[in-house]
């Protein structure tokens, strides 16, 4: 999902959406509390395509509509779905990709055999066109005219694949911009107001927290759909399906129990939720504290499927199925920085956490804190100085790699 809050689901305390398909999900997998994406959409995907830090290839905020110049993912034969293609699976995305319109960065350059969806960051959910009102609807590399709503499209499309390829290994990725802004709601057909511009809560006429639940709760009806073609081509068993989102939620959204929203380092900014089922490996009805990160679902999918990985691709995420086993949850260290539309670097290990806002050293313990209402540096400097040393070597080490690429990119 796209901009969703991770109160917005059922199975997360939502009291106001029906998502009865996520929460199936929850109830037949097991559902993780302390799950991090980056703070917007394209650094997240970025680190899911590659399994790495998304400052190692120079995309750590977004990329603009175009004509926005060139910046983007070049493929260089390491994308998870390149890798899986290697290893004999089809490979297919429906939806949003956001990682570029060149065509060395497109989906099908990294290892897609099959993309239907949209190039830029967001879509107007009936015409299909991007912020500067011009078509963003691809068939791989053709641009298309196809009538109907963004989210049932890409939940046709994802149907479309699972059926074509029952037969054989496969990997879907269903990339839902719902409930992402424009907020245009199902069957209402309607153009954008200003080529999708970004309606704000101040304004007359602004939309309401019941266009959002409605494009969110179609969304949950799009997994149910999808999960009932798994069901009936008899997949369901040994079929690794995860849920997440690509960053915290927007004004419109429910974040609590944390605090802020998307494009900040706040938790609700970058702690997302995640469902990961799969009935011949993970055990029903599971909560688990462990912490991951979305290069960890990288690393998770590669080693579910057998998938060999080259050396170079050096990935900074880990296996999580092994984990789920674990009596007690892993210690994990993972960083997280804006430098675009604000100044702000982050890093959590176990349950502490250092957030640099502007020139502002916080410190929370999130295990006792999840909100981040109450700043503990001043009763434990020594932790701060220790977390605050580790951030700056992660800079170091991700910023000498990024330069390099920041030029191929």
């Amino acid at each position: 999902m796209d901009d969703v809050g991770y109160g917005d689901y059922g199975s997360y305390g939502a009291p106001d959406v029906r998502t009865p398909h996520i929460d199936r999900l929850a109830r037949e997998g097991v559902k993780f509390t302390d799950f991090y994406a980056a703070p917007t959409c394209t650094p997240t995907r970025a680190a899911l395509i590659t399994g790495r830090y998304q400052q190692r290839v120079a995309l750590e905020y977004p990329i603009g509509s175009p004509p926005g110049g060139g910046r983007g993912l070049t493929a260089n034969g390491r994308s998870l779905a390149q890798l899986l293609k290697n290893n004999g699976y089809a490979t297919g995305l429906m939806g949003k990709w956001h990682l570029g319109y060149r065509p060395e960065q497109h989906p099908n350059a990294h290892g897609f055999d099959s993309f239907f969806g949209f190039l830029s960051g967001l879509v107007d959910y009936y015409h299909h066109t991007d912020q500067n009102g011009n078509g963003d609807l691809y068939e791989n590399a053709t641009p298309v005219q196809v009538e109907g709503y963004m989210t049932d499209l890409i939940t046709e499309r994802s149907m479309k694949f699972i059926e074509d390829h029952a037969g054989q290994p496969f990997f879907l990725e269903v990339a839902y911009n719902a409930a992402h802004w424009p907020f245009q709601v199902p069957d209402t057909p309607s153009r954008a107001p200003g080529n999708a511009r970004f309606v704000q809560p101040h304004e007359d006429g602004t939309s309401t927290r019941a266009d959002y639940v409605a494009m969110l709760e179609r969304a949950d009806q799009g997994v149910g759909r999808i999960l009932d073609t798994l069901q009936k081509r008899g997949l369901s068993g040994n079929t690794l399906v995860i849920f997440t989102n690509d960053n915290g939620g927007e004004w419109l959204s429910r974040n609590a129990p944390l605090y802020h929203r998307k494009d900040t380092l706040w938790e609700g900014g970058i702690r997302v939720p995640l469902i990961m089922k799969w009935p011949e490996r993970i055990a029903p009805g599971r909560t688990t504290p462990q912490v991951g990160i979305v290069m960890d679902l990288t690393a998770t999918i590669l080693a579910a499927t057998n998938t060999p990985v080259p050396a170079g691709a050096r990935l900074d995420g880990m296996d999580l199925l092994p984990l789920l086993d674990a009596r007690t949850p892993l210690e994990r260290t993972l960083f997280f920085r804006i430098t675009a539309t604000r100044q702000q670097r982050a890093v959590r290990q176990g349950d502490w956490k250092l957030l640099i806002d502007a020139g502002d050293v916080l410190l929370f313990n999130l295990r006792a804190d999840i909100g981040e209402r109450t700043e503990v540096a001043k009763e434990h400097p020594e932790i701060a100085r220790r977390l605050r040393g580790l951030l700056t070597a992660w800079e170091q080490d991700v910023d000498a790699e990024g330069k390099g690429q920041a030029a191929t990119n």
